[in-house]
């Protein structure tokens, strides 16, 4: 899915306008009709008191739409005017004169906090007071109101973004932002929606169709895809019925240190699990037992050192290899690391212990590969680009360190990133429990077995982070977040490969009332 920016939002409007011969008025109306229709189908006329709280703009434009569609449809709704400028939009005001033409309970004028209604916790708030075109700060007393919505703890519903969330720009004041318990967006999420420190804002979001044109959805290029199923499913190759082990390469992972074999080993089953015809683990000589008792489908070969990786020497040819897991940075591992970068030709991806010596020698930079894929967790990322002060900051970061070396970079989260210059790819699958010990060998590893079959880098690592997520989806729901290790990830990643085919089961269908399909067909009209 597509992620527009406040730009493209814009011109996606206009041009809907403009190809479909309708007017900017009709055009909220559709969206203010959907929000309705989302709304009507959950509460079938349930009498609970809804709070509709409205800028003076377009998104308070739509705040007026849905609430005279409650009003004609008997539900019990308070329309508020937050009245912060003299400045109306146009459509503002067509609105508001079409409101106060089907009730006798007109809007109320909010001034100032001594005007807020008291909100109990089972109502219900609707959010329609600024946008995405918000680009100033807010006024105090409208910082009181967000309070406020706090404070009543009624569930609130917020309209294409919540208020005070810029849809490009860092929060600096939290206090004057609203916090959404959902949030219905036009034409596509919003990034906000999906980083570290403004996802918290929405616990919930959902995306209304309101019928912009067509070709700009599907022509115009965005630079942040979000990706799901229907994203990856594309670029799934199927195997052939003759096809055999050969074709799909020989990976090789390299790590390891005393203590530390665990990680190669979980690295090298994902490696295998995700698809690689033949794995090769590099190790020092005290993995040896070990992994060929625990993973007897590996090859193995032993550095001539019994803790370390102290030189690096193979007779085999790598499709791709996974450096760094569990290799530590003694002295003698970070100059076997520089030896053989500059020696190697074969793809990579690196994690820990190799991002953490490229970090100490960034020189070491100049020597990787095009296109090799680096999976730092924060404080691995942070030593390689520097500080950040904010999401968007480290964004920018991201890119600009991708374009001057070439390389992907796989920012783990809870919506891990994947960034490669101006594009970024945030996955939609993964829980909580993936916070655990060797869930990045298992991702490191996973990349490494997609790469061994022929699919690109930046492919392979997109389509690796969303199975690695959905694997773990899938391992929860018999192990709980707590419970959830990484040799669950490894375990379940067969079933995340069937998920790709399955199709989602149907909801009942039911029929429309006499007024969903009166408010259907007028959005169709």
């Amino acid at each position: 899915m597509k992620l527009f920016s406040k730009e493209q939002i814009y011109e996606g409007d206009k041009l809907t306008a403009e190809r479909q011969n309708i007017t900017s008025t009709d055009l909220m109306e559709r969206a203010g009709t959907q929000i309705f229709n989302w709304m009507h189908m959950r509460m079938q006329g349930a009498q609970v008191p809804i709070h509709v709280f409205c800028g003076i703009g377009n998104n308070g434009g739509d705040g007026l739409v849905l609430s005279r569609h409650l009003i004609t449809h008997g539900y019990n709704v308070n329309t508020y005017i937050i009245n912060c400028s003299d400045k109306r939009s146009k459509d503002f005001l067509i609105n508001y004169d079409r409101i106060k033409n089907v009730t006798k309970k007109w809007p109320v004028l909010l001034n100032c906090a001594q005007d807020f209604p008291e909100i109990a916790p089972e109502d219900i708030i609707v959010d329609a007071v600024f946008g995405i075109g918000l680009n100033r700060p807010i006024d105090l007393w409208v910082k009181q109101l967000f309070i406020h919505f706090r404070k009543s703890k009624a569930f609130t519903l917020a309209i294409d973004i919540p208020s005070g969330l810029y849809p490009d720009q860092p929060v600096k004041d939290e206090d004057a932002v609203v916090w959404a318990g959902f949030t219905l967006s036009f034409a596509s999420p919003k990034l906000v929606f999906f980083l570290p420190e403004t996802a918290k804002f929405t616990v919930q979001w959902e995306v209304l169709d309101i019928g912009l044109d067509p070709e700009f959805l599907y022509t115009t290029e965005t630079h942040v895809e979000l990706i799901g199923k229907n994203e990856v499913l594309p670029n799934y190759v199927p195997r052939e019925k003759y096809s055999h082990k050969g074709q799909f390469g020989h990976a090789l992972i390299i790590g390891g240190s005393y203590g530390k074999i665990g990680a190669v080993t979980l690295a090298s089953r994902a490696t295998l699990t995700a698809g690689a015809g033949l794995v090769t683990a590099y190790m020092p000589k005290c993995g040896y037992h070990a992994i060929q008792a625990s993973f007897p489908e590996a090859m193995v070969i032993t550095d001539v050192d019994e803790e370390i990786i102290s030189s690096i020497s193979f007779d085999i040819d790598p499709t791709v290899i996974g450096f760094g897991i569990g290799a530590g940075t003694d002295t003698k591992t970070a100059k076997t690391f520089e030896a053989f970068l500059k020696t190697n030709k074969a793809p990579l991806v690196i994690d820990a212990d190799g991002l953490n010596m490229l970090s100490k020698k960034k020189t070491l930079l100049k020597l990787l590969p095009k296109m090799t894929v680096l999976t730092p967790h924060p404080k691995e990322l942070e030593r390689l680009i520097g500080k950040w002060k904010d999401d968007f900051d480290k964004l920018d970061k991201v890119k600009a360190f991708t374009k001057k070396h070439q390389v992907i970079v796989v920012i783990k989260g809870a919506n891990t990133i994947t960034v490669f210059e101006d594009k970024s790819y945030i996955n939609t699958t993964g829980n909580p429990g993936l916070s655990t010990a060797g869930s990045g060998d298992v991702l490191t590893g996973i990349i490494v077995g997609l790469i061994s079959q022929g699919y690109s880098p930046l492919v392979a690592t997109i389509i690796g982070v969303y199975l690695h997520g959905r694997s773990a989806d899938i391992a929860v729901e018999d192990f709980g977040y707590q419970s959830l290790i990484a040799s669950h990830v490894i375990e379940y990643l067969g079933e995340a490969f069937i998920d790709l085919f399955k199709q989602p089961e149907q909801p009942p269908q039911q029929e429309a009332s006499q007024e969903e399909g009166e408010a259907q067909e007028q959005n169709q009209t």
